[in-house]
C-alpha cells in the first residue's frame, strides 16, 4: 500500500513539474546538476556596505569589462605583422610611405572601420582609468590597513594586478609601431642592454634579433590579448573569491565590530547599483573617447629607429619609470674592458623596488605591531600619522619621478632649461619625501587634537553667551553619542617594551639587534610623538563639572 501512494505522489511530482512554466523547469534541470541554487542562496543575500570608497573597485573591475569588449572588437582588424607595406589608405598624408602592416591596420581601425576610431580610444582610456582607479583602490587599502589579517594575501593580488596592470599597458600601446611606441621599445632595449653580462644576449631572445627586428610586435600582441588579460582575470576572480570569504570591510560607527557587517545585501540592493555603475563607467569612457583624442598615431608616424621626437612620454602610470632614467646622472664604470651603465642600471634595480616597498609593507607593519587578530574594521587615515605619512611619501616619490620623465615638457611649456628642472627633481627625490612625510604626520596629529577637544568639549556653534558673573563663554554644543563613538572607537597600539635591562639573575640582558629595531620602530609609529592619545573617561566627567560648575557660578 506505501508502495502504490508513493507512486502516486511520484506521479503526481512528474505531472507538477510538467505544468510548472518552461523557465522554472529549465532552472531545475541546471540546479540538480551544478548546485546554483545552494550556492547562490549562500551568497546573494551577503552583506555589502554602503560607502562611495568602496565604488573605487568597481571602477577598475568595470574598465576591465570594457577593455575585455573593446579588445574583442579590435582584434578582428589589427594585424600584428611587422612586414613592410606601402600605405594607401584614407589618410592621404602618410600615403606612399613605407609602414610595417601593424601601424597600417591601426590606421585602417582610425579612419576605414565604422566606429573603430572610437572603440580604440576607449580602449586606450579604458586602460588609463583602470590603472588609476587600481593604484587609487590600493592606496584607499593602505590608508585606512585593510591590508591587515586576514587580507595580506588579497592585498598582494591586487598589487599584483596593478603591477600586471601597468605592464599590460605599456605592451598595448607599443603595438601599433608608431614612432612614439618605438621609441619606447628603444627605452626598453636600453634598460635590457644595462644588465651586467647577460644583457645582449636578453636583448637578442627579446626582440628576436638586432633591434627593432620583426618579431617583438607579434610576440607582445600574444602577451597582450592571452597571457596577461588571463592571469589579470585569474586573479580578479580569486580576489573577488577571497573578498566574499573574509566579508567586507567597514568604517568604524555604532553597532560596528569585528564581527558584524552593517550595510545592504547583495540581491537586489547592491546588485542593482552595481550594474547600473557598470553603465556609468561605460559611458563615462565613452563620452571621454568621443570628446578627447588620445594617441594620435597617424600625428607621430610609422616607427624609424633614426628618428625621435620631443614631447614622446609615455603613459601616466610608466612615466615613473622613465622619469627615473631621465633625472639618474649618466656613470659609467669602465673595467677589464667592459662598461657598465650605472645611469640605467641603478633605475633598472630603483623601479621594482619603489613598486616593492608598497607591496610589503602589510608585513612589515604587521612584524612591528605584532598583531596576529582578524581586523574588519577600517581605520581613520589621522589615527595612523606614520603610516599615512609613508604612504604620501610614498606617492611623492612617485609623481615627482612622473614629473621628471616630462622633465622636456615642464621645459618647453615653461620656458625653462632642462638641466634645472632635472636637477629640482633630483634634489626634490631626497627631499621631497621627508618634507610630505613630516607635513602628513603633522596634519593628522593636528586632526587628532581637533578630535579630541570635539569629544571633551564639543561642537563650537559661534554663539557668546554672558553668565551671570559678567563672564563671557562660547557655546558648545555636545556630540551625539554616535559622533563620539566614532571619535574615540580606534585602538590605539602601544609601543613595544623593551624588556628589563637585567635578568632574573641580574646578569645584563643585551637585546639582538633585530629587537632592538623593532622596538625603535614601534616607538616611532605607537610613541607619544606619534598619536594623541584619546581622552579618558576621567577626563570626560572632569570636563562635564567644571562646565557645569562654570554655568552656575
Amino acid at each position: 500500500m506505501r508502495a502504490v501512494e508513493g507512486r502516486k505522489v511520484t506521479i503526481n511530482n512528474l505531472r507538477d513539474r510538467r505544468d510548472s512554466p518552461r523557465g522554472e523547469r529549465m532552472a531545475d534541470w541546471v540546479d540538480s546538476r551544478l548546485g546554483l541554487y545552494t550556492i547562490a542562496k549562500a551568497n546573494m543575500r551577503k552583506i555589502f556596505p554602503d560607502h562611495w570608497s568602496f565604488m573605487l573597485g568597481e571602477v577598475c573591475l568595470w574598465s576591465f569589462v570594457v577593455l575585455i569588449l573593446t579588445g574583442i572588437y579590435l582584434t578582428f582588424f589589427f594585424h600584428p605583422s611587422m612586414n613592410e607595406i606601402a600605405y594607401h589608405g584614407s589618410y592621404a598624408p602618410l600615403n606612399g610611405i613605407t609602414m610595417s602592416e601593424a601601424f597600417a591596420s591601426t590606421l585602417d581601425i582610425s579612419f576605414d572601420v565604422r566606429g573603430g576610431l572610437l572603440i580604440r580610444q576607449m580602449h586606450h582610456w579604458a586602460a588609463l582609468i583602470m590603472v588609476a582607479g587600481m593604484l587609487i583602490h590600493m592606496m584607499r587599502h593602505f590608508f585606512t590597513g585593510s591590508f591587515r589579517k586576514p587580507r595580506e594575501v588579497n592585498w598582494m593580488f591586487g598589487w599584483t594586478m596593478l603591477v600586471l596592470g601597468m605592464f599590460e599597458g605599456f605592451v598595448g600601446y607599443s603595438l601599433p609601431d608608431d614612432l612614439l611606441s618605438g621609441t619606447g621599445l628603444r627605452f626598453v632595449e636600453g634598460a635590457i642592454l644595462s644588465v651586467p653580462i647577460v644583457g645582449t644576449y636578453l636583448a637578442m631572445f627579446f626582440f628576436g634579433g638586432e633591434f627593432p627586428g620583426t618579431e617583438i610586435v607579434p610576440r607582445l600582441y600574444s602577451v597582450h590579448i592571452l597571457l596577461l588579460p588571463a592571469l589579470i582575470a585569474a586573479l580578479i576572480v580569486v580576489h573577488m573569491i577571497l573578498l566574499v570569504y573574509h566579508k567586507h570591510t567597514q568604517w568604524p560607527g555604532p553597532g560596528r565590530t569585528n564581527r558584524n557587517v552593517v550595510g545592504m545585501p547583495f540581491l537586489p540592493v547592491y546588485l542593482a547599483k552595481t550594474s547600473g555603475f557598470f553603465f556609468l563607467v561605460a559611458s563615462v569612457i565613452a563620452a571621454m573617447s568621443a570628446i578627447a583624442s588620445i594617441n594620435p598615431v597617424w600625428t607621430y608616424g610609422p616607427y624609424r629607429p633614426d628618428q625621435v621626437s620631443t614631447n614622446a612620454q609615455p603613459d601616466w602610470y610608466m612615466g615613473f619609470s622613465e622619469g627615473l632614467i631621465r633625472v639618474m646622472p649618466g656613470w659609467e664604470i669602465n673595467a677589464a674592458g667592459h662598461t657598465l651603465n650605472l645611469g640605467v642600471l641603478i633605475p633598472l634595480i630603483v623601479f621594482p623596488t619603489v613598486l616593492l616597498a608598497i607591496g610589503l609593507y602589510p608585513f612589515f607593519e604587521s612584524w612591528i605591531t605584532g598583531d596576529k587578530r582578524e581586523h574588519h574594521l577600517l581605520d581613520r587615515p589621522r589615527n595612523r600619522p606614520v603610516r599615512t605619512g609613508l604612504g604620501v611619501a610614498w606617492l611623492s616619490v612617485y609623481f615627482l619621478l612622473l614629473v621628471g620623465g616630462g622633465n622636456d615638457l615642464f621645459a618647453t611649456r615653461f620656458h625653462l632649461s632642462i638641466n634645472s628642472v632635472t636637477w629640482f627633481i633630483r634634489i626634490a627625490l631626497f627631499v621631497g619625501p621627508v618634507v610630505a612625510f613630516l607635513i602628513t604626520k603633522r596634519i593628522c596629529l593636528g586632526l587628532q587634537n581637533r578630535d579630541k577637544r570635539k569629544v571633551l568639549h564639543g561642537r563650537e556653534t559661534g554663539t557668546i553667551r554672558r553668565l551671570p558673573h559678567g563672564e563671557y563663554i562660547e557655546v558648545h554644543q555636545d556630540l551625539s553619542p554616535a559622533e563620539r563613538h566614532t571619535l574615540t572607537a580606534h585602538e590605539q597600539y602601544q609601543p613595544l617594551d623593551p624588556g628589563a635591562a637585567e635578568d632574573a639573575n641580574g646578569i645584563p640582558r643585551k637585546p639582538s639587534r633585530r629587537d632592538q629595531l623593532r622596538t625603535r620602530l614601534s616607538r616611532a609609529y605607537f610613541g607619544p610623538s606619534a598619536q594623541v592619545a584619546k581622552p579618558t573617561r576621567e577626563e570626560l566627567r572632569h570636563n562635564e563639572e567644571e562646565t557645569t560648575h562654570s554655568i552656575e557660578h
